[in-house]
């Protein structure tokens, strides 16, 4: 019997580990399960992709020594890509991760620390940056936090304030962006436990907090946000592993249900999902328990768009599996995979 395809999503990989490029994939209503409908490698290692909102125009990274940013078309009813001009160089070494804000695309740049802002031509296109912020300082970490290490980059909910999560420095940034001239000013950083190593956070859907991932310690912080104020206050951490527990682990992606009730977060080396429990009060998070992850080493997760399925990048194993979610517990059950190989991450449109 067909299954009736729910949408449409893509999965970046590492072409230079034998990746596809970006995969374009349907998503069927019934199972979740994924179908590819074509590929693009035009640019190399897109190890993070988003979408405008309507869906027309796909960014990605290309997280290279010198480092870019590509953007394509989505093409209506194919559902296949089409680059919009030539990959352009972000002016900053590996970025990690991307997001659209204010007519422009930022990139975290993984390699040089920095933060680059990058004008949406009126097609979709990318023009050269306008601006780079860059990073300050280091962490304890002998090999890991010598230098600023920008990883991730998102506005927060309210769309006032841009967020970028430094794993080097173990802090957050809070900056304004200047629609018109894409310049960046620094606003407030929040520092987090020396050593810790942030990596990404997730708001809360009700806006008022978020869960930041640890990836040199598998831990998740839990912070209070202020957006009236553009400011992050870090209140307690949760393991992301049992007691006792004693796998090398590093965590990478993390997302929250829509009701607010429950946090995921991936863990590569354990190759699990930890999932985690909030209060009523979204200010206290607790251990659950960790389900397979699928694969072997899970770099992003993300939920679809209706919130009952959970969809896992692992990386080398190569595939994207899904989970459906317990409604009630939270707890994610296999229900299937998709090869994709040296997967990096999964974004729905």
């Amino acid at each position: 019997m067909s299954v009736s395809s729910a949408g449409r999503a893509f999965v970046g990989s590492f072409t230079l580990a034998g990746g596809r490029g970006v995969i374009a994939v349907d998503v069927a209503g019934g199972s979740g399960a994924l179908t590819e409908r074509g590929a693009s490698d035009a640019v190399a290692d897109p190890s993070f992709l988003t979408l405008t909102p309507d869906g027309s125009v796909l960014y990605a990274v290309s997280e290279t020594q010198d480092g870019g940013a590509a953007a394509f078309e989505v093409l209506a009813g194919t559902g296949g890509l089409r680059p919009l001009g030539q990959r352009v160089r972000v002016e900053g070494a590996g970025p990690t991760h991307l997001t659209l804000v204010g007519g422009h695309l930022l990139t975290a740049n993984y390699g040089s620390g920095s933060v680059s802002v990058l004008p949406v031509a009126a097609d979709g296109g990318l023009l050269a940056p306008s601006a780079v912020f860059r990073h300050e300082g280091a962490g304890p970490h002998p090999e890991r936090q010598r230098e600023p290490h920008a990883h991730q980059v998102l506005a927060d909910p309210g769309g006032r304030w841009v967020v970028s999560v430094d794993l080097g420095t173990d802090s957050v940034r809070v900056c304004a962006l200047d629609p018109g001239t894409g310049e960046l000013t620094a606003h407030s950083e929040t520092p987090l436990r020396p050593g810790s190593g942030p990596r990404h956070l997730a708001f809360h859907p009700a806006g008022g907090h978020a869960y930041l991932l640890n990836e040199l310690e598998p831990t998740l912080t839990v912070c209070r946000w202020d957006a009236v104020v553009g400011r992050l206050e870090p209140l307690g951490e949760a393991p992301l592993l049992p007691a006792g527990e004693q796998s090398e682990s590093f965590a990478s992606g993390v997302a929250v249900s829509r009701d607010g009730r429950f946090v995921w977060a991936a863990n590569r080396g354990h190759d699990s999902i930890a999932v985690l429990a909030l209060d009523e009060s979204y200010e206290k998070a607790e251990l659950v328990t960790t389900v397979g992850c699928g694969g072997r080493w899970p770099r992003d997760l993300t939920l679809d768009p209706t919130g009952r399925r959970l969809y896992v990048a692992n990386e080398h194993s190569g595939d994207v599996t899904w989970f459906d979610i317990d409604p009630v517990t939270g707890i994610p059950a296999r229900a299937g995979s998709f090869e994709a190989p040296a997967a990096s991450c999964v974004i729905f449109g």
